[in-house]
Parts: C-alpha cells; structure tokens; sequence
C-alpha cells in the first residue's frame, strides 16, 4: 500500500493552487496587472509556508523527501521567482494581453524545480526536470516580435533537448544496470565500477552540465542571455542552476559513492576549465548582459569546487553561495533591464555618466558587482571564501590557487562597469542632465536585495547557520540509502 503524506508536500500542492488561480484570473479578468500581482502575492506566501514546513520525512513510498535541504533550496527557487516577477512588472506593456502565460510559465518551472530536488526515484525525477525545462524555453523567446528574443528561445530549446536526451540516456544506462528507478536501489546496485555505470555518469554529467552552463556545455549561455526578456534571463541566470547543483549532489554523493576518485577528478576538471573560461571570455565583453552570462559560467566553476570537496561543509557553502548569487546576480541583471529601458540598449558604453545622473541607482549596481567580485565585507566576498575553505580541506589546494588568482582577474570586468559609471562621461554633455527612470517594483526589489548582501556580508551567519544545517540533514538522508 503507498504512503502518502500531505504535509510534505504543502508547498508543492499551494504553488500548483496558485497556478490555477493565475490561470483562472488570466481567462476571466480584463486587467493583466492582476494575474502579475496575484504571483507576487502568492510566491511571498508560499515562501513563509516553505519556512515553516516539516523538515524530515518521505512520502509515496520514499520517492518524494523533504528536508531542511530540499527546504533550503525551494526557498532560494521562491526568492528568486519571486524576484523575477517583480521585475518581470516593468516589463508587462511589452506582452500586456500574454502577461498571465507569462506567470504561469514561471510557476510551471518552479513546480519542476521544487519536484527535482525532492526526487528520489528515476522517472519521477526526469518528468519533473522536463517541467522545470520546458517553460524555460518559451519564456526565453516571450518577445515574439524580437528577433533576438526568437533566437534566444531556440538556441536554449536546441541545447535543452539535447541536455534531456543526454540525461535520459544516463539514467536509462543506470536502470539497465540496476533493474529498479529506486534512488535506494541504485545505491546499492551502482556499486562496481561497471562499464555501463561510467557511462551512465559521464552522459548524465553532460545532461545537467548543460543545465548549469558549465564548460563545455556553456555555448548557449551569452546569445541566450542578451535576447531573452532580462527579468527572466535573471531567473534563468541562477534557479535552475541552483536546481542543476542539487541534482549533482543526491547523484554524486549517494549514487556513485564508490566511484568518489573517479567523479572528484573529473568534477575537478570541469571546475578548473569552467573558471578558466568563464573569466577569460568575459574581460573583452562590452554588452553588460553577455558579461554577467560568461560572469555566471565562471561563478559555477567556483561552485563545482565545492561539489568535488563533497563534504558537509562544502555542500552548506554551495547553498550559501547561492543565496549571494541570487541577491547579487539577479539584481545586477534587473539594473540591466533599467538601462534598457531607459538607454535601448545595454552596452557598457550608454553607462557613462550614471552615476550623475541617478547616484542611488548606481551605488545599487556597485554593491552588487563588489559582491560578484568578492571584494570584503560583502556577501559575495563570504561565498567565495567559504567554498575556497571548503576545498582546501579536501586537498584542493591548487584549484583553490587557481580559483584566486582568477577571482582577481575577474575584478578587472566588474571594475570596469563602475569605472563607466562613475568615471567615464558621456560624448554629449546635455546627457548628464536626462534622467534615469526607475520603476517602483524594480527598485523596491534593487534597494531589499542591495540591503540583504551588506547586512548578511556583515553577519553571514544568519544564512551559513540554515545552510550548514540543511546540508547535515541531507547527509543524514543519503546515509539511509
């Protein structure tokens, strides 16, 4: 007879009761702004219902979990939604009549990324990484009449197939193997290093390598990222790649415990490439979207450090590396959405002379590419130290050096955002005086999030203290494997 526990999955049924609503509003009520309202209104809800949640327990035979890991990340998948659908509000005389597919493609995707970290079985865990995918897509191409927009959807719906197939083959390899799509039986069952489980691993590594843009399955990232609608393109920049780390870790520490050396080198690799590449490819950038996509890239190589750490501390990092990412990187892009707006265009050069013109505005985007580089005392600076810690425990000491001597380089493309800001002026001296407008919805979300990366810089405590616990718990989980 199958267990079925309710409570564990509060947040899942809420946010798929929300979906109804939006879908419901959408059809019958003439105003779009509605439907807008009504997710931002309902995602701030269902962020204090997941606080609040039972942390420990399984339902539907031991194929959906709920812990303070799981717990964690469905509130960095909620903080960051909600985030993007204020944003996402300035932008609604763009698509006005389609405002409310919009939300519910978001919502869609949430649901996905909620279903994917609780997963503990095979099919149910591809279907929900097929519906944390495939709104994705649409999303990416929302501006119909953009060219850019168009192609930004495709070049993110061809790699995103063929990430799927990739990870549908891993896990068919892995089923073949094992005979069950029981995580708890695979466990047991991958225990040699058999021909077929390697290669299982290798095309499911390369199936979530696409999800997090990792190198070499980055190509997607910048071409993506500046003609995506930029309110989603902060959502995609960081939720499904949070989602895409979890997936590495239920995988890598319980599935493949045996094979530890083998996974550690090769996660290693990609760690050292993936930070490599993602630095070097952003210092010649000159659109600010394109430079936080190859930023991004980087950022996930600074995180796999963690994943091939594989310990208790190094996961808890990794959570609150995302929690700074989130407040740090989705903020940098909505201030991108505002000089689009405002310029028509997101070149580093219509920056020059921002900060005469809206200094507030400008000290927002400052903090959060101090934050991005790493610079003291800022939350970003913690994030990276604390990975950096991390890995070093675990012996990686020259990727760690490697990690540093590229998170200075990388201060050089940040630094240079500012130095258009408040150095550089504008050819025509008129332009000091024409104003930056700031819609209310994208500066409340720029003010909270500035005010969360100084504070929590100052007392990170208050995140690495849930993290460390979530990650504990998520061991504890995987030693009942």
């Amino acid at each position: 007879m199958m267990d079925f526990n309710w409570a564990l999955l509060n947040t899942e049924f809420l946010l798929l009761g929300l979906m109804l609503l939006v879908f419901l509003v959408d059809l019958f009520v003439p105003s779009k702004r509605v439907p807008a309202w009504i997710t931002v209104v309902g995602l701030v809800f269902l962020f204090f219902v997941n606080l609040l949640a039972p942390h420990y327990g399984s339902t539907l035979n031991g194929t959906l979990v709920h812990n303070s890991f799981t717990a964690f990340l469905k509130g960095v998948f909620l903080l960051a939604g909600l985030i993007t659908s204020l944003g996402a509000l300035s932008t609604l005389g763009r698509f006005e009549r389609r405002a409310g597919e919009f939300y519910l493609l978001l919502l869609a995707s949430l649901l996905g990324m909620m279903l994917v970290v609780s997963a503990r079985e095979l099919v149910l865990f591809f279907v929900a990484f097929e519906l944390m995918s495939i709104p994705l897509y649409v999303l990416a191409a929302y501006e119909k009449d953009n060219e850019r927009s168009v192609e930004a959807g495709l070049k993110l719906f061809i790699y995103g197939t063929f990430s799927s197939a990739l990870l549908a083959m891993g896990v068919t390899l892995m089923y073949g193997v094992v005979g069950s799509t029981l995580f708890r039986d695979l466990a047991s069952g991958l225990s040699q290093a058999e021909p077929l489980a390697v290669l299982g691993l290798v095309l499911f590594l390369a199936g979530v390598g696409f999800k997090v843009a990792m190198v070499p399955f980055h190509m997607w990232v910048p071409d993506t990222y500046e003609g995506a609608p930029t309110p989603f393109v902060a959502f995609l920049a960081v939720a499904p790649k949070a989602a895409g780390f979890a997936i590495l870790f239920v995988f890598f520490l319980s599935l493949f415990q045996d094979l530890t050396p083998l996974w550690k080198v090769v996660i290693a690799f990609f760690s050292g490439i993936t930070m490599i590449i993602g630095n070097l490819l952003a210092l010649p950038q000159t659109n600010l979207k394109r430079l936080l996509g190859y930023s991004g890239i980087a950022h996930i190589g600074y995180m796999l450090l963690a994943v091939a750490a594989g310990t208790e501390r190094a996961i808890a990092f990794v959570l609150f590396y995302f929690v700074a990412y989130v407040l740090s990187n989705m903020g940098a892009f909505l201030f991108a959405e505002v000089v689009r707006q405002n310029e028509g265009s997101e070149e580093l050069q219509v920056l020059h002379g921002y900060a005469q013109r809206n200094p507030l505005l400008s000290l927002y985007m400052l903090v959060f590419l101090l934050s991005l580089g790493g610079i003291p005392f800022v939350m970003g600076f913690w994030a990276k130290l604390y990975v950096f810690l991390a890995a070093v425990q675990s012996g990686l000491v020259l990727l760690v050096f490697l990690g540093a001597v590229l998170t200075v380089v990388a201060l050089f493309y940040y630094l240079n955002v500012a130095r258009q800001m408040y150095i550089e002026k504008p050819q025509e001296a008129e332009k000091l005086q024409a104003p930056v407008r700031v819609p209310g919805s994208i500066h409340v979300v720029l003010a909270l999030s500035t005010l969360a990366v100084a504070l929590l810089g100052l007392y990170p405590k208050l995140v690495v203290s849930p993290a460390l616990e979530a990650a504990h718990s998520f061991l504890q989980t995987l030693a009942g494997f």
